[in-house]
């Protein structure tokens, strides 16, 4: 379950807008995070909270295949990221490095400092504004590669080395 107040954007969030590619000579996360959204909402990396939640419009994570745009936002701690629609590497990018991504138009009504209430399970958003609507739930593969934290360490934990055999015991 995620819990979190709500980060409202608009359509066509490139993902230079979500981390400048001007800071990408630096590759500490970290610092990288201090940068980002910064260019529409200059004060979302100094004020976002673990657990919160961003909003959007149409094709989220447009632009380039930058990695480091969903790698800020879970630096910072976004729990998820809920919008109409995605730039299909941004949604790949997003669950590759555990950052639940979650398309549900009907989420629209929900505003910048609303509550989010999300159920990745069961398919289901309700806000503080009274919003209560479903989505079509993530497969249990996705789940299971956001759960074990991006799909780097589900493949770790799928295929952990064999102890060589070292003959009788």
């Amino acid at each position: 379950m995620i819990k979190g107040r709500v980060w409202r954007y608009g359509d066509h969030v490139n993902t230079d807008l979500i981390i400048p590619g001007r800071y990408l000579d630096n590759y500490d996360m970290s610092s990288l995070a201090a940068h980002a959204m910064e260019d529409i909402d200059t004060g979302f990396a100094s004020a976002v909270r673990p657990g919160d939640v961003i909003v959007a419009g149409r094709n989220f994570g447009c632009g380039s295949s930058r990695e480091q745009a969903p790698l800020v936002l879970k630096e910072l701690g976004v729990a998820a990221v809920v919008a109409e629609s995605f730039a299909r590497i941004f949604y790949r990018n997003a669950i590759n490095v555990g950052l639940p991504v979650i398309v549900c138009a009907e989420s629209s009504s929900l505003a910048k400092g609303d509550e989010a209430e999300i159920d990745l399970r069961a398919g289901t958003i309700k806000g503080s504004n009274g919003l209560d609507t479903s989505f079509p739930p993530l497969p249990e593969k996705l789940l299971d590669i956001l759960e074990k934290g991006g799909l780097v360490e589900a493949m770790r934990q799928r295929f952990r080395p064999c102890r060589p055999n070292t003959g009788p015991r």
